[in-house]
């Protein structure tokens, strides 16, 4: 056995307890995460313009914008790379609304962005809400969405302050 190889071991039997202690961590967004979001973003006002006329306003009116790009079969059931641009969407009205940051949570599935509520270790990841529901036939109220991840938000912040 290589000296190389004999530190690797060592040093993942001693980590093992320290990574299962904690089976998950965060880190800020990369630019290559950040340049993916970016396009992500660019990809649902394109589809926006080019099909419904109107372009993102990046606020809370987007919620009828991204409705209507399922409602009208613009973005299908199929397509899980539109609709996860679509929950960036609705993810970047939460921060905005809520105060949140956009990190990357990484755990034995991988790397998932996410929204973290500052102050607590409670994250949302409104990257996929969309995209599970709309994926498996369920309707998807993408104001109700909305609404609910706003809810939960409310309460983690709620039970933080007495903690």
């Amino acid at each position: 056995m290589t000296r190389k190889l004999w530190l690797t071991l060592l040093a993942a039997l001693l980590l093992t307890p320290a990574l299962q202690a904690q089976e998950w961590s965060t880190e800020p967004l990369s630019p290559i995460d950040q340049q993916y979001m970016e396009t992500q973003r660019e990809r649902v006002n394109d589809l926006a313009m080019r099909h419904l006329n109107q372009k993102l306003a990046r606020d809370k009116s987007d919620l009828k914008l991204l409705q209507e790009l399922l409602d009208k079969g613009v973005v299908r059931s199929d397509d899980s790379e539109t609709l996860q641009a679509m929950g960036l969407i609705m993810g970047d009205m939460l921060k905005q609304e809520h105060g949140l940051l956009w990190i990357i949570y990484i755990d034995k599935l991988g790397r998932s962005r996410a929204l973290e509520v500052p102050g607590t270790r409670e994250y949302l990841f409104p990257i996929t809400m969309i995209s599970r529901r709309a994926e498996v036939g369920s309707a998807v109220d993408v104001a109700a969405l909305y609404a609910k991840a706003s809810t939960i938000i409310d309460e983690i912040r709620r039970e933080a302050q007495f903690r």
